[in-house]
């Protein structure tokens, strides 16, 4: 896909602006949060959850391979992955070897780009857009960048996007640092470029900021960007435990946007 960036603009909606549920998990399993995922696309392709869904979380330290690979973007032994106890696992998300860890917040919207009007293009640009903001409420200037996808303080990336689509309903979503420990980083060459540093909201204010606080300004920014509003909910009051939703590979996705 391009890397050509254009201008954000807002989604255009009605007065009356859609809602979001929004499900706030604590640290959770990349698998367990991928299972979760897949079942709510499941349910929107066959007609049982109307509305689009926010998950945030946060995830264990784990590196994930992309549809373009990655093994060979990990510089360090496997011995040394093996005794760090950090995951690795592929999935079918765009792009190419990240790390997730704790004071990283991720946000995984599950979004039906066809009845939100939203090319995949532009859908990637407001995703960049939220965490440009939740960056700015930090007093932190992040920005696009021509190089990669997701955003960037100077050469200095914050914040990775990655995402796939299932009969044009997109999941995964983004990753944006906050206050973990960065040090997995300089054991792979994140989304696959050679040389590239990573850095997160706290080192570049170099004072205590939350992942609470961050996970705040994050929903804040997806309402203001997407034009909706959240309002919080369970998974175990939406309409997604029907068996057949357990079958996630029965449609191999698009895996777009990276990284």
């Amino acid at each position: 896909m391009s890397t050509e960036h254009r201008p954000h603009s807002r989604v255009k909606r009605a007065s009356k602006n859609p809602v979001w549920p929004c499900v706030e998990l604590p640290v959770t399993s990349y698998g367990h949060a991928l299972g979760l995922q897949h079942r709510v696309v499941a349910a929107k392709n066959r007609g049982m959850l109307e509305p689009d869904l926010l998950f945030i979380l946060e995830h264990p330290p784990t590196f994930t391979l992309g549809r373009r690979g990655g093994r060979q973007n990990l510089i360090v032994p496997d011995a040394a992955i093996e005794r760090s106890g950090i995951r690795i696992l592929k999935t079918e998300r765009g792009g190419d070897i990240t790390y997730h860890g704790p004071g990283q917040v991720v946000a995984y919207p599950i979004v039906d780009l066809s009845a939100a009007r939203l090319g995949v293009a532009d859908y990637v640009d407001h995703l960049e857009e939220v965490m440009i903001r939740t960056a700015r409420a930090f007093g932190v200037a992040a920005k696009r960048s021509p190089l990669n996808r997701g955003v960037w303080v100077g050469k200095a990336k914050l914040g990775s996007v990655g995402i796939a689509l299932r009969h044009n309903v997109s999941f995964h979503g983004f990753a944006l640092n906050v206050n973990l420990s960065l040090a997995p980083f300089e054991w792979i060459n994140p989304c696959g470029l050679p040389g590239i540093a990573m850095t997160s909201l706290e080192r570049e204010r170099s004072h205590p900021i939350s992942a609470a606080e961050a996970r705040d300004a994050v929903k804040r920014n997806f309402e203001s960007v997407f034009d909706i509003e959240l309002t919080p909910a369970r998974m175990e009051d939406l309409p997604v435990s029907h068996p057949g939703l357990e079958r996630t590979n029965e449609h191999d996705p698009s895996a777009l946007a990276a990284c």
